[in-house]
């Protein structure tokens, strides 16, 4: 109650939080992205969805310790992590394409403990960060504080967002996808080789995650166990936003940052993570009851 009583005496502090929820949902936005791309194309629930948020992070982390600036170390996060899930398809996931979803969680899921074993391995347990030494703005006499690096992340998700649209929609791979997450067998049918679409797809899923993970790396810490916290996010953003536009998906990631920030402010930080998951059975919920609807108003 003393928290929300400051909120009401004090509209700049509202400001504070629904600008950074804002900003930090873009960044939310960027993981669901590919998680979209992924569920739509080939019917896969990536669970490891935060370990290549993650390992993005933290290969950012390491290309600055050796002098690359910044604005080239997430780009080459990216085309890291393009490697990375091209080669996980090719050794993994193309077992699971034509299985149910029951078994690609499964799968996936074991991938992201495999991957956090290894980056504790690799990199240690320890929390690490990067600074991105971009400052802030100030606004509403100084009452406000926006970093630069989250304006940063929200300019990227938009841009993203748009060169994603325009990518399925003229370039020559993107029509493939397009087809194939249609109807794949017909797309087989027609001469598409679904394999090296779906191997793309989770390249281009896993690339896009690395440029998010570089953002996190900017904008809070990496360590070997923030990934399922990012892929709960992806899951709530793409269930809420669906599978057809990037836009929507935006949207309900500024949302769910602004709905987090104010449940730390008002909860405390502490009960955050346990905010989210509550709100993940709420969405679930209330998806189910729309499913229903949806199928006693078609018979």
């Amino acid at each position: 109650m003393t928290n929300l009583t400051v909120l009401l005496q004090a509209p700049e502090l509202n400001l504070q939080l629904v600008a950074d929820g804002v900003l930090t949902g873009a960044i939310f936005a960027l993981a669901a992205y590919g998680m979209a791309l992924v569920w739509g194309v080939m019917n896969i629930i990536n669970v490891a969805q935060g370990e290549f948020v993650m390992l993005g992070g933290y290969v950012v982390i390491g290309l600055a310790a050796y002098g690359v600036p910044l604005a080239l170390a997430v780009p080459a996060a990216a085309v890291v992590q393009f490697i990375v899930g091209w080669v996980l398809y090719r050794v993994v996931i193309f077992r699971i394409v034509e299985c149910d979803l029951f078994t690609s969680v499964l799968a996936t899921f074991g991938l992201s403990i495999v991957m956090q074993q290894l980056a504790n391995e690799v990199f240690g347990a320890n929390v690490r960060t990067v600074d991105a030494g971009l400052g802030s703005a100030q606004l509403a006499g100084g009452m406000v504080s926006v970093p630069f690096v989250k304006l940063a992340g929200f300019a990227a998700a938009l841009a993203l967002g748009a060169a994603l649209r325009l990518f399925l929609r003229h370039a020559r791979l993107g029509r493939a996808i397009r087809a194939t997450a249609q109807n794949g067998r017909a797309a087989r049918v027609l001469g598409v080789d679904t394999d090296r679409v779906y191997a793309a797809t989770f390249a281009l899923n896993a690339a896009i995650c690395g440029a998010a993970g570089g953002l996190v790396a900017m904008t809070w810490v990496v360590h070997p166990y923030l990934g399922l916290p990012y892929t709960v996010r992806a899951f709530m953003i793409v269930v809420v936003a669906g599978l057809g536009n990037m836009l929507p998906v935006l949207v309900a990631g500024g949302a769910l940052g602004v709905a987090e920030n104010y449940a730390g402010f008002l909860l405390g930080t502490e009960y955050q993570t346990a905010f989210l998951y509550a709100l993940l059975v709420v969405i679930l919920v209330w998806r189910n009851q729309m499913l229903r609807r949806q199928r006693r108003y078609l018979r």
